[in-house]
């Protein structure tokens, strides 16, 4: 059987995040027709939501596919929450961006992340994600991993029964439980290796193959992975461990082909040593960023009128002030977005944060 083809690649990273005033903001207000439908009912009780861009179209994520994200596609992610003792509801808005997603998708992402946040009266918290270097916060949201699937929505996406399943093949890879990645990988008998764990699932058999020298928590996160995948199929499936030689099962060897292995890793993220603030105003008549301080920061530089970037090194945050504008409020992570991509860290972790919602950049501040 042939391996997956493999993907062009966008360098989403290259390109200006530019939402308010440009052609994508244009483009989502059409299709939107100035609402948009997925909103109604959101967050009204605690739980996660997920909606896939689809055409400039916000389309819901089915359940049984939470974790999975297609590496062509961007993602909404909504966390609804209740702290202890408290009535009120919480929320935690996530965009997500697939190492190949357009700059439309995760455009529109970008800009319906801050439509939700609208809806919400401004209450969430925001945050931008990227493909292989996502947050923990956000880790945490999926017990099983987060899965890679090849391809996007151009691709397709239909549900099939076991026995039509096309054989899938999955490599676990990381040091400890809670960061082993997922990706899926092209069915080529060269992508196996003896320190990872492997899964191919073919529908109704699934295969978890451990290599000779590799990590507990890859086998353990391998295993509930098999075990989610037979519970959505109702136990149906029957499941095999081969700690082993693979190459030795010929029904394993039979679904995979011979070919040149995939490379996937994950570019190390790149982190600044130096403290640095900017201010986002409009006060001037247009909107414009101007460097304020480095090293140094505090929070008394904050004015309440204006937005700001606070870089941390590891990560950035938006500071929206009470009294800041409706353009420099819109555009703040516009604005943090072309900062990273400019300085060529655009792995770096966004969040954005409202003046009375700030809890974290104050004690990282103090």
């Amino acid at each position: 059987m042939a391996g997956l083809v493999k993907q062009e690649e966008f360098k989403w990273q290259e390109t200006n995040l530019a939402l308010f005033g440009s052609d994508t903001e244009k483009q989502v207000k059409l299709e939107s027709a100035q609402s948009e439908p997925a909103w109604n009912k959101s967050g009204t009780k605690v739980g996660l939501e997920i909606w896939r861009i689809e055409q400039f179209k916000v389309v819901s994520w089915p359940i049984e596919e939470f974790g999975k994200f297609f590496e062509g596609d961007s993602y909404i992610v909504l966390n609804t929450y209740k702290n202890p003792e408290e009535e009120s509801l919480e929320y935690d808005v996530h965009f997500w961006i697939g190492r190949y997603s357009t700059q439309d998708e995760y455009g529109t992402a970008a800009y319906k992340t801050v439509e939700l946040d609208t809806y919400h009266n401004d209450k969430p918290i925001q945050h931008r994600e990227v493909q292989y270097h996502e947050s923990k916060l956000f880790r945490t949201y999926f017990q099983t991993g987060i899965t890679y699937l090849r391809g996007g929505a151009e691709s397709g996406f239909r549900h099939v029964k076991p026995e039509e399943y096309t054989p899938r093949l999955f490599h676990f890879h990381g040091d400890t439980y809670d960061t082993t990645v997922i990706n899926q990988v092209s069915l080529i008998r060269q992508n196996l290796n003896d320190h990872d764990v492997f899964v191919l699932d073919s529908g109704m058999k699934i295969y978890q193959i451990n290599g000779v020298n590799c990590d507990k928590d890859e086998k353990v996160r391998a295993m509930h992975y098999v075990l989610q995948l037979r519970e959505e199929r109702n136990g149906k499936p029957k499941s095999e461990v081969i700690d082993e030689d693979p190459f030795k099962d010929k029904d394993l060897m039979e679904i995979l082909s011979d070919g040149d292995a995939d490379t996937h890793e994950a570019e190390a993220p790149i982190v600044n040593d130096t403290r640095k603030l900017m201010k986002i105003s409009d006060e001037g008549g247009e909107l414009s960023m101007v460097d304020i301080a480095e090293g140094e920061i505090g929070q008394d530089m904050l004015d309440p009128n204006d937005v700001f970037l606070v870089d941390l090194g590891i990560h950035l945050y938006v500071w929206i002030g009470d009294g800041a504008s409706k353009a420099e409020k819109n555009n703040g992570l516009s604005y943090a977005s072309n900062y990273l991509n400019k300085v060529n860290r655009f792995s770096t972790p966004i969040t954005v944060v409202t003046q009375g919602r700030a809890h974290q950049l104050y004690k990282e501040l103090s």
